[in-house]
């Protein structure tokens, strides 16, 4: 793959998000995939097939990565941790992952018809990485966002949301992409035109077992030690065990909602 343009390096990831490292394979284990819909249509808004190029940043262990792979065009990743970028070089052998954050992309200037994130973008400190992505995009090339999340409508999904927060008001950064960004793109200055979002249902049908891993492989919940990780293990298994829906039962369903965001470099 070609070097990147010379510029100054970028900050590397804050610390919390190094918990990844230590949990990438929970990750792999626990995280969904994407309903096909929503790749298909993301494939449509950015113009994606062969002879296009996509770059997956904050690819983790290629989950998405894996997903556009129906669309034909050429793939790279970027991530910034190596236990992802281990993992994703495990069980995605045919498409290249680079060290690099959102920030400081180590591709030249123009590569890209399209630039994706599915389950990142919030972890990114927002105007120097869209001037980023619009440095690595070709004229006209775009940007999607994705996420997976859960109906916390469901009485045990809420109540796994309430685990997990409980470590987020500890560990969460703060200057980033976490709350506001969406209305930054109604502001004049960045390189990229108007927001545009639609909704795909998905549902997540797994073992137990895969549910606690997704837990496991939260950041915040990644980063702390083993004691505590355990604890937070526990304390799923016994809410599957106990909650109406999920008492006895081998595999368990997720409803969830799959958000995807769209821009155009100006």
């Amino acid at each position: 793959m070609p070097g990147r343009s010379s510029r100054p390096s970028a900050p590397r990831t804050p610390p919390v998000v190094r918990g990844f490292d230590r949990q990438a394979d929970a990750y792999e284990r626990g995280r969904p995939g994407y309903p096909a819909a929503a790749v298909r249509h993301l494939g449509r808004v950015l113009h994606l097939g062969p002879s296009r190029t996509v770059v997956d940043v904050g690819s983790g262990t290629g989950k998405f990565t894996r997903a556009l792979a129906p669309l034909g065009a050429a793939r790279v990743a970027v991530e910034p941790t190596r236990g992802m970028r281990e993992v994703f070089e495990r069980v995605v052998p045919d498409v290249p992952v680079l060290d690099g954050t959102a920030e400081s992309i180590p591709l030249p200037d123009g590569l890209a018809d399209a630039i994706v994130s599915a389950q990142a973008f919030h972890w990114f400190r927002v105007r120097p990485t869209l001037r980023e992505f619009a440095r690595v995009l070709r004229p006209g090339g775009g940007i999607g966002l994705v996420w997976n999340t859960r109906d916390d409508t469901v009485a045990w999904s809420a109540r796994i949301s309430e685990i997990s927060d409980r470590y987020h008001r500890k560990e969460r950064p703060t200057g980033r992409g976490h709350a506001g960004w969406k209305a930054l793109f109604d502001r004049p200055g960045l390189p990229f035109g108007p927001l545009h979002r639609k909704d795909f249902s998905h549902v997540q049908v797994a073992p137990v077992e895969t549910f606690v891993d997704r837990v496991i492989s939260i950041s915040s919940v990644a980063v702390q030690g083993p004691a505590e990780r355990r604890k937070v293990a526990r304390e799923v298994r016994e809410i599957l065990a106990r909650d109406p829906l999920t008492r006895g039962r081998r595999v368990v369903r997720l409803p969830m909602t799959t958000e995807v965001y769209w821009s155009y470099v100006k």
